[in-house]
C-alpha cells in the first residue's frame, strides 16, 4: 500500500488497515495508562507499571510481522516485573496497616504521609528514572 511515508508491505497483516486497527488497541490503552500513572495520587500506583510493560511488549509484538500471534505467552515476559511491583507494593501496604495498628491515623493522612508528590510534571517523570 502506498502511503504518505512511503511504501508499506506486509507480510503478515496483508494491510495497513489491519496494522494500524491493530497498533490502536495497543496505543490507546498504553496511552491512558501513561496519563493515569502520571496523575494518579495514590500510593498504589506502581502497580499501573505491569499493564505498562504488558502493552509495550505488545506493541513490540505487532512491529515485528513475522510472528503469526501477537498476543502469546506473555506472562513469561511480564514476570520479572511483577516480582519487584507486587511486593513493593505489598511491604508499604504492609507498612500502612502496621502504622494503622500503633497509631490513631486514618487510611488519608498515612496515605499523605507515604506518597511523594513532585511540584510538576518533569518532578514526576524523574521520579521513575
Amino acid at each position: 500500500m502506498d502511503t504518505f511515508f512511503g511504501v508499506y508491505e506486509s507480510k503478515y497483516y496483508e494491510s495497513l488497515f489491519v496494522l494500524a486497527w491493530t497498533l490502536t488497541s495497543k496505543v490507546i490503552p498504553l496511552f491512558l495508562l501513561f496519563i493515569w500513572i502520571f496523575t494518579c495520587k495514590h500510593w498504589w500506583y506502581h502497580t499501573i507499571l505491569v499493564p505498562i510493560a504488558m502493552y509495550i511488549y505488545q506493541i513490540l509484538i505487532v512491529l515485528n510481522d513475522d510472528l503469526s500471534f501477537a498476543d502469546d505467552n506473555q506472562i513469561l515476559y511480564l514476570i520479572p516485573v511483577m516480582a519487584v511491583v507486587i511486593p513493593s507494593i505489598y511491604l508499604v501496604r504492609a507498612r500502612i496497616f502496621n502504622r494503622i495498628n500503633e497509631a490513631n491515623k486514618s487510611l488519608e493522612e498515612l496515605e499523605e504521609e507515604f506518597k511523594i508528590s513532585p511540584k510538576n510534571f518533569w518532578g514526576r517523570v524523574k521520579e521513575y528514572f
